[in-house]
Order: C-alpha cells, then structure tokens, then sequence
C-alpha cells in the first residue's frame, strides 16, 4: 500500500469519527426519511461489497503521477476542510441529510454565505480529490453520492422553504446550491 493510500484513509476515518462524535450534540430530529435510511443502507452494502472485492486497492486505475496525487491530496484535505467549517457552524442544528430539526435556526453565516449545502459540497471535493490522488474507482462514488446529495439538497430546500419563507427565498436567491457563482 503506498503512503498516499494510507494518508487518505487515515484522514477519512478520523473525519467520519469526529463527525458521529459531533452528532451527538445535535438537536433533536423531529423526522426523517424512509429514503434516507434506505440510502444510507445502501451505501454501507457498497461499501462492504467494494472492500470485499478489493476495488479500494486502485489495481490498474491507480494514480501515478506524484504532482495529480499532491493536488488529489490538496483538494481532498479543502474538501474536508470546507465540510468541517460548514458543520461547526450549523452547531446544534446540524442533521443526517433529510431529516429535520426542533427549533430549526436558518444559517447563513461562514461557509453558508457561498453554497446553501456546503457540507455537502465538501464530501464530494475530498472524494474527488481522493480519485484524483489514490485511483479512479472513486469515481463511482463521486457519481453515486453527488447524486444522492444533489437529491437531499432539493428535499431539505423545500423543507426550508416552507420552515422559513420569507428569509429562505431571499438567501435562495443570492446563493448557489453547491458550488459558488455555478450551480
């Protein structure tokens, strides 16, 4: 296994470890959807199923360029990065995609001021900065979870929408979905 490969799995379990610590000063969630679990399900069969097949070794599709595996690693660590500064700002009202909050409080402050999801958008730059610096496979996932975030973004708008319809349309129409000035 190259160093690379055990840096960016490293980091990715310390990420996912700080992330459920974090989970469990959230606030209490009012509901959640069926397809969410299921999702979720899902993506943890995947997962197995792709470990057990190896495909996380990279076999022929690994990256073996130095320079693409230092900026993989550059955009995987912003990646992080971004996702870790949006989810210390939501605070308490932070949540499994979907679900939704008492007392929900609408934010829009530190990373919030750029992308409406940027918890989101960061997962999907470190997995595309992981495709760029450990191997192709995870593109895959990019595609899968892109989608499926894509997908939570438009449910949880229109939650908000209705939890908030004077302020959220306005911070609607003056931010983007997930990638600044773009979409």
């Amino acid at each position: 296994m190259r160093v690379i490969d055990v840096v960016i799995t490293v980091v990715w379990v310390v990420f996912w470890l700080y992330w459920l610590a974090a989970s469990f000063g959230a606030k209490a969630t009012q509901t959640r959807s069926r397809s969410s679990a299921m999702i979720r399900i899902l993506i943890v069969i995947i997962v197995i199923t792709a470990a057990r097949a190896g495909l996380f070794k990279g076999h022929t599709a690994t990256i073996d360029n130095p320079w693409l595996e230092g900026f993989g690693l550059a955009v995987f660590l912003a990646g992080l990065g971004l996702a870790v500064w949006a989810r210390a700002y939501l605070g308490r009202n932070w949540g499994m995609p979907m679900s939704e909050k008492v007392d929900p409080e609408l934010v829009t402050t530190g990373p919030y001021r750029f992308v409406r999801h940027p918890i989101y958008s960061g997962i999907i730059l470190a997995m595309i900065g992981t495709t760029m610096a450990v191997t192709l496979y995870w593109l895959g996932g990019v595609v899968l979870l892109g989608g499926y975030f894509v997908y939570s973004a438009t449910v949880e708008e229109r939650n908000m929408e209705l939890l908030f319809p004077d302020a959220y349309g306005a911070y609607k129409r003056r931010t983007k979905m997930l990638i600044p000035f773009v979409f």
